[in-house]
């Protein structure tokens, strides 16, 4: 009992924290002071830090397959909010699309970024310095070409080219879907919507997981600065969330547009009426 008590007290600051308006409108202001200012913390950061290690357990649990994490909390709370609402495999896979759209549109981008990296790059050799020039602290650097970026790494040489940050690029896209998709909770709330246990620990889940996407952006951005390839990262990101969530979505329910979160959701009538709702709401738009 009181554990259930505590759940629903924390679910319901925290959907009402999300669904805020204020929340919603600058929550990606918010995420972009982060990537702008965020290389400031490695004046203050200790490079002793467990956090200043690539090898660090959260790097490699979570960073290394973001997108799955996100897609497994989100598109679990998206399904079952839907699906418990009106009961309707279509519209549960409709608003689920959401998630491949985004997940397309990151996939593409990475796959150009990549490209962009080994057309713009090269992979350089380091040779071993002379005892004057290791004293001095030069080092040599010898052009090798024909490598790939994932050759020259592969062989434990150096890349330098015109890179991106895919890693700020895919945490800004999912803290952004996620503030997006959660947002919708506290509405669905504040109308009377019922919500029971399981629903409400998969909408925790998701702000859990979207509070750790921030602290590992923050992470990257005081350990490992990289001035411009994060910043321009994390204005991809936005940029995504902005084309797909702020533009395509808001075309409304379509065969080929899923429409916005909560669309065909948020109203506490049922049946036939809502249908007729949502019909309306397909035409107007």
């Amino acid at each position: 009992m009181l554990l259930n008590t505590m759940l629903v007290v924390l679910t319901d600051l925290a959907a009402r924290l999300l669904g805020n308006t204020l929340f919603r409108r600058h929550f990606h202001l918010l995420l972009s002071a982060l990537v702008v200012f965020g290389p400031a913390l490695s004046l203050w950061v200790s490079q002793y830090s467990v956090f200043a290690k690539r090898t660090h357990y959260l790097y490699r649990m979570f960073l290394r397959s973001g997108w799955g994490w996100t897609c497994l909390f989100a598109g679990s709370f998206v399904f079952l909010l839907s699906f418990s609402v009106r009961r309707s495999l279509s519209l549960s896979l409709r608003h689920l699309s959401r998630l491949a759209a985004a997940g397309g549109l990151w996939l593409a981008f990475r796959r150009l970024l990549d490209l962009l990296e080994n057309a713009t790059g090269c992979c350089y050799e380091p040779l071993a310095a002379p005892p004057e020039d290791a004293a001095a602290g030069q080092s040599l650097l010898l052009l090798r070409e024909g490598d790939s970026k994932s050759e020259c790494l592969g062989a434990g040489m150096l890349w330098r080219g015109y890179e991106v940050s895919q890693d700020v690029f895919l945490l800004c896209l999912c803290c952004l879907l996620l503030a997006e998709e959660t947002a919708v909770f506290g509405p669905y709330l504040s109308l009377g919507g019922t919500a029971d246990a399981p629903l409400r620990i998969l909408f925790l889940f998701c702000v859990l997981l979207l509070g750790l996407w921030v602290f590992l952006l923050l992470c990257l951005l005081a350990y490992f600065p990289q001035f411009p390839t994060q910043l321009l990262g994390g204005a991809l990101g936005c940029l995504s969330w902005r084309g797909l969530y702020q533009g395509f979505y808001r075309l409304g329910p379509s065969w080929y547009c899923p429409g916005r979160p909560g669309m065909g959701l948020l109203n506490t009538k049922t049946g036939s009426t809502a249908a007729e709702e949502d019909g309306e709401v397909s035409r107007d738009q």
